[in-house]
């Protein structure tokens, strides 16, 4: 009975802990500020900083820089990944139409060896590029010195 007692009362322990560590993860998500830089004649990189900012109380700053592919240089962006622009927050990467959702998974995961997230190109329906119903498939690609993965996947819908 007394060893049913300690089963019961380790399972609650552990399962609030789990929902205080989920609780807290989630709020070091919160709140974080971006640097975005772009090319000052692309609109698409205004509508995704819209996005960004529409979740958490999420701050970007827009930067206007001349020399784009300088910037993603410098950041390790790879070639095949790059887009119209680039973020940093919190020492990562975010190149392009990242979905918010997947940067705050990263801000709370924070996985050994990802300098990054990029979504290459400008899929339509990825945020920011929304016109119409219509979205391409497109995959969220997680970088780094360690290589790349497929961190999310979006299929296609009309």
């Amino acid at each position: 009975m007394i060893s049913l007692l300690r089963s019961a009362v380790a399972r609650r322990t552990l399962a609030g802990s789990l929902i205080l560590g989920t609780a807290l993860t989630a709020c070091a998500a919160q709140a974080a500020s971006f640097t975005m830089y772009r090319d000052a004649n692309c609109g698409c990189c205004l509508a995704w900083a819209d996005h960004i900012e529409g979740s958490d109380g999420h701050e970007v700053k827009a930067i206007d820089h001349p020399d784009m592919a300088s910037v993603k240089a410098e950041n390790g962006v790879p070639g095949n990944l790059q887009s119209c622009h680039t973020a940093i927050v919190e020492g990562y990467v975010i190149e392009g139409h990242v979905p918010v959702a997947d940067v705050e998974r990263l801000l709370v995961e924070r996985p050994a060896g990802v300098k990054g997230l990029a979504v290459a190109g400008m899929p339509m329906g990825s945020p920011g590029m929304e016109h119409g119903n219509h979205r391409q498939a497109f995959q969220v690609i997680a970088f780094g010195p360690e290589g790349r993965s497929v961190w999310a996947s979006y299929p296609a819908s009309h």
